[in-house]
């Protein structure tokens, strides 16, 4: 019940966190001359913004598949099922809460520990935004950017430091001093040792050289295809982004989706692209227009990807399970 009601609680903020955003863009903005924007908007380079955004996601389907790699094998198809499905999740739950779905769904149909599965999104969610940072600390160093957006990045690069020490701690804990009583400890609850031991099983692919170099290189070509799809929906609206400029639009409001929000980060996406067109010198309608164009193709790829994902795990469930509508019956932790 109380766990019940702290999910609310948290949902009720991130949708109050939402509206508040919102407010504040409409107060900075002429609605009518966003929406004159978004009329005059060219298909052609809307089509590329779309390839580009395509590719980004199966890259990243890719690098999870890699990720996996080490663990079990697992097709590219179903990895990007299960992916989407999560993706799909994150669109409608607030606290990205999808990275647990997909983690359970992959874990149950591969015969997979979830809880190790949960093990190798950190990793991937680690090195993601890790190198999201740095695109976004190189960014304002070329550009030359200062005060709010700078010091977001910053703070962003100060925690993803601490995320990737973090991870480093978790792989090695077994061997750091005192570690052994820590486990003496933990031995007295076996259940909390064993979901210790399966966590650390999906971290530990981290500690692979060759698994984390090709999970960097993905995150690399992945954001890299965002800053050419946001450039390209710039160039939709008559906007001529340089690649610095749409190197921080990019980054700067993919890093404001960590802030906690409503489903699909509404609010919160499109206030930060107001606030970098605005450092930028981009009119706040124009750079409102940008951000609703790249939000909302990203929410439809994801949600139409996640909705057919979801029909394709359902129609090859195998026998002695119930389909992803049901309750497993056979649960791994």
């Amino acid at each position: 019940m109380n766990g019940g009601r702290g999910r609310l609680a948290r949902g009720a903020i991130g949708i109050g966190i939402s509206v508040v955003a919102l407010v504040l863009v409409l107060r900075q903005v002429d609605a009518s001359r966003t929406v004159a924007v978004l009329a005059g908007a060219v298909p052609g380079w809307l089509a590329l913004m779309v390839t580009f955004q395509l590719a980004d996601v199966s890259l990243r389907g890719l690098r999870w598949q890699r990720l996996l790699a080490p663990i079990r094998r697992v097709a590219l198809s179903r990895t990007f099922d299960y992916l989407l499905v999560g993706y799909l999740a994150n669109n409608i739950l607030p606290a990205r809460l999808g990275e647990l779905v997909r983690s359970h769904y992959l874990g149950d149909r591969e015969g997979i520990s979830r809880t190790t599965t949960l093990g190798t999104v950190v990793v991937e969610r680690t090195v993601d935004t890790a190198v999201l940072v740095a695109i976004a600390s190189l960014a304002i160093l070329v550009l030359q950017v200062r005060g709010a957006v700078a010091s977001a990045v910053l703070v962003g690069l100060a925690l993803s430091g601490l995320l990737v020490v973090g991870l480093g701690v978790a792989i090695v804990a077994h061997r750091l001093p005192g570690a052994g009583r820590v486990v003496a400890v933990a031995g007295r609850w076996p259940r909390i040792h064993d979901l210790g031991g399966r966590l650390r099983g999906g971290l530990a692919v981290a500690g692979r050289p060759r698994t984390l170099g090709q999970a960097i290189g993905l995150s690399l070509l992945a954001w890299s295809a965002t800053v050419v799809a946001t450039a390209a929906a710039g160039q939709a609206i008559g906007l001529q982004l340089t690649t610095g400029q749409a190197a921080l639009f990019a980054s700067g409001t993919a890093l404001s989706t960590a802030i906690p929000s409503g489903p699909g980060y509404l609010g919160t996406f499109e206030l930060a692209g107001v606030g970098i067109g605005t450092v930028l010198g981009i009119p706040a309608e124009t750079s409102f227009a940008l951000a609703l164009i790249v939000h909302a193709s990203v929410l439809v790829i994801t949600s139409l990807g996640g909705a057919i994902g979801f029909l394709r795990i359902w129609r090859r469930s195998p026998a002695g399970h119930a389909s992803p509508l049901g309750r497993p019956l056979e649960r791994r932790s």
